[in-house]
């Protein structure tokens, strides 16, 4: 396990996951997810002492806008907290692998090469995910 958690903040975290990316699919669910857990974990830059999933789906400024979402404020399935769980537990897929920030251009627009000062790392479908440079959380690498 990466990030010890609550019954509760896996319930939360499979709702934002869902909240953010149920148009992805479970494996952009996942992606989402990897951003969550690297949140937690990287005591860098905007995540400084926000170690628990609650500190970080409900961080204030820089949280998730899918906690706005009427897809939030609903419980979670089986199925979305078994996605939420495997990240939680350590799977990573790429581009998420290292990425502290994901966001979604539009259609037909493409990713900006940085966000919040972080280098594109890559897209799946609608999102683009931003990693920070080797050298400045060392907690992801």
């Amino acid at each position: 396990m990466l990030v010890n958690y609550t019954s509760k903040e896996l319930d939360l975290m499979a709702r934002l996951m869902r909240a953010e990316a149920l148009g992805e699919g479970n494996l952009g669910m996942l992606m989402v997810g990897n951003v969550i857990v690297n949140r937690a974990i990287a005591n860098c830059l905007t995540f400084k002492n926000i170690r628990t999933i609650y500190d970080v789906i409900y961080q204030s400024p820089g949280g998730f806008s899918g906690t706005k979402s009427s897809l939030f404020n609903t419980s979670s399935t089986s199925l979305e907290k078994e996605l939420a769980k495997r990240c939680l537990e350590g799977e990573y897929y790429y581009p998420a692998t290292d990425a502290l920030w994901f966001y979604a251009p539009g259609t037909n627009k493409t990713c900006n090469s940085t966000f919040y000062g972080q280098k594109l790392e890559g897209r799946y479908k609608s999102h683009c995910f931003y990693k920070p440079d080797r050298g400045t959380c060392p907690e992801l690498y």
